[in-house]
């Protein structure tokens, strides 16, 4: 049985791809911060208590900012592979955060390298890495954007991400390692936090339809991206690390839309004007905007024989459905005299 590590396994991917891998007879142990409130929301249905000896998934609290304790995890795992997907991953909270940002999503990329690399030596054994990196390093570069278009970050997020991605390259030519990154572009779902664009719209535009909310907030409409669903995107991930050598691949659809164009599919689904709902807020301008994103996916088609299997249009129907159950749920709690908290939906 293959034994994988995951950081980062209760946000959207690590969920997804723990469902993957877990469907494929792998043991998969997750690291998790700390929290006084538990965090595990998109894994609970995958979880069995320990004490069941069919029991294949695993947590440890662990953090990318502390690596005595990468290393304490990695010797106690002794995984297989292992599959950093753990980020500050909000490119607007990254301006607010940069510092924190960055210790993260590059400091603690280099601390889990150094302890892949000493865990190596150490054991004599292979540990397969996985570096997710992100579409958001292209930034101002024109599309499309493939493996070999240049990085030009325009957020502190991305800057962090660059800074991993190399220093994932220099582990593997320096010492060895089978390190790969995965540039991902915008991969979304029902499991998105609802603070990121897509999850806002669908989650905003739901609530609407029920007259829970009045209006949706938006800042530039004209951003393109290259969306695509996040269950696909996982199985690209473990192609990467089943692969006879380690290389770096995008990952994309090869198709991009308008921020404006999303919200129009959202609401024409619901049978509603978007123009009489979407406001623009200064407010969620960022100091530097990422105009174009465009993924140029030929390389993850042709050596890996991935391809996405979810177009646009299902992906907007299924986090239309389920934030639409969600909507009714809080409308049945409202009318039975239960106020819901929303912070970021109502005024965001």
């Amino acid at each position: 049985m293959k034994r994988a590590l995951i950081t980062g396994i209760t946000g959207q991917d690590g969920s997804y791809l723990t469902e993957f891998l877990l469907s494929k007879g792998y043991e998969v142990h997750g690291i998790t911060r700390r929290s006084s409130t538990f965090n595990t929301d998109r894994v609970d249905h995958l979880y069995t208590d320990p004490h069941d000896l069919e029991a294949r998934m695993f947590l440890h609290y662990g953090d990318l900012s502390d690596g005595t304790g990468l290393r304490s995890i990695l010797e106690r795992v002794q995984p297989d592979e292992l599959y950093n997907l753990a980020a500050q991953s909000h490119v607007a909270v990254s301006f607010q955060q940069p510092e924190y940002s960055v210790d993260v999503d590059a400091l603690g990329v280099l601390r889990l390298l150094e302890a892949v690399r000493d865990y190596c030596k150490r054991t004599g054994n292979e540990l397969r890495f996985y570096q997710a990196g992100t579409s958001e390093m292209f930034g101002a570069s024109p599309p499309p954007q493939s493996e070999g278009t240049p990085f030009y970050p325009r957020s502190p997020y991305a800057a962090a991400k660059v800074y991993a991605h190399w220093q994932t390259i220099n582990y593997r030519e320096a010492y060895g390692l089978f390190a790969c990154n995965g540039i991902l572009f915008n991969h979304e779902s029902e499991r998105r936090g609802e603070t990121f664009v897509t999850r806002k719209i669908t989650r905003a535009a739901t609530r609407i339809k029920l007259g829970l909310q009045d209006f949706l907030y938006l800042g530039n409409l004209d951003a393109k991206r290259d969306w695509g669903h996040a269950q696909d995107y996982v199985v690209a991930m473990w192609l990467m690390l089943q692969q006879a050598e380690p290389e770096d691949f995008v990952v994309a659809t090869g198709q991009s839309y308008s921020v404006r164009e999303f919200v129009s599919r959202v609401f024409k689904l619901l049978d509603l004007d978007w123009e009489q709902y979407v406001k623009i807020d200064p407010r969620y301008f960022r100091p530097t905007e990422v105009e174009y994103l465009w993924g140029d996916p030929t390389k993850a088609r042709t050596k890996l024989g991935w391809q996405p299997t979810i177009t646009l249009d299902e992906l907007v129907r299924r986090m239309v459905n389920h934030d639409l159950e969600l909507a009714r749920q809080e409308q049945t709690l409202k009318d039975a005299g239960y106020r819901i908290a929303l912070r970021g939906i109502a005024n965001g």
